[in-house]
């Protein structure tokens, strides 16, 4: 709620006007309680200090009333922040929402997927949806491989998160082209819109090749040159049990 009011200015205007009012109508009943009880306790019982204090609480609450009411109405001369635009506090919203979700196990694949999802719905149909689909498959098995392609491997998968920027920047203009000749058929228009979408291809098979050589690395990294120092243990392990077994049945043998 916090952050709701500090991105709206007119929202927190308004809420501190009513947090001041309302501060104001609160001190201002006290103030009447208070001079009330002073007035029927004081020709009652004289000026003692029981009524001292009553008189001081109801001339302190009498001066606190006027200060929340004096602030309240500086505050509503105050001109009102212009409610917010539409789309900015969607927005907002949207924001909100990706951060929350985000912050929950497993929210950022989620949100990934759901980025991707909403994509290829939009480029349904298009020229460039095929491609954008093997791009997506492509991008998402090297995000599975990353963690692995280190050492040497670490400049290609910086490049490869440029490329992967580039090729999906190459597949929106060509979908807004392809838009355009659609509305207004223009052999030059068209064929500006051919050679985006074969370099789109061109760029998207690089791509791909680049993935598939980084699987190939993890897998020859992963790879050990003799053999695995587990499964020797485990033999060496196997063949103690199998002699400690041979030699108890030997020695039943002899009993």
């Amino acid at each position: 709620m916090g952050k709701r009011t500090a991105g709206d200015p007119r929202t927190a205007h308004l809420r501190r006007l009513h947090r001041l009012r309302r501060s104001a109508r609160g001190w201002t009943v006290r103030a009447g309680l208070f001079t009330g009880a002073a007035a029927v306790l004081l020709p009652y019982h004289g000026l003692g200090l029981p009524d001292a204090c009553w008189a001081a609480a109801a001339g302190g609450s009498m001066a606190l009333a006027g200060l929340r009411w004096a602030e309240a109405r500086a505050f509503a001369a105050l001109p009102v922040p212009p409610a917010p635009d539409p789309a900015l506090a969607a927005e907002r919203t949207r924001r909100g929402l990706e951060t929350l979700v985000r912050a929950l196990p497993g929210g950022e694949g989620a949100l990934g997927e759901l980025r991707r999802t909403r994509d290829r719905v939009r480029l349904r149909g298009s020229a460039v949806a095929s491609a954008w689909q093997r791009l997506d498959r492509a991008a998402l098995a090297l995000s599975g491989l990353a963690g692995r392609l280190g050492g040497p491997a670490q400049p290609a998968v910086l490049e490869a998160a440029v490329a992967e920027r580039t090729l999906r920047d190459l597949a929106e203009r060509a979908a807004s082209v392809e838009r355009a000749v659609r509305m207004s058929p223009d052999e030059a228009l068209a064929q500006a819109h051919a050679e985006l979408v074969a370099q789109l291809e061109d760029g998207v098979a690089a791509y791909e090749q680049l993935v598939a050589a980084a699987a190939g690395y993890v897998a020859e990294d992963g790879r050990p040159a003799a053999e695995n120092a587990a499964v020797s243990r485990l033999r060496e392990a196997s063949d103690l049990l199998r002699g400690i077994a041979a030699g108890l049945s030997e020695l039943r043998a002899v009993r």
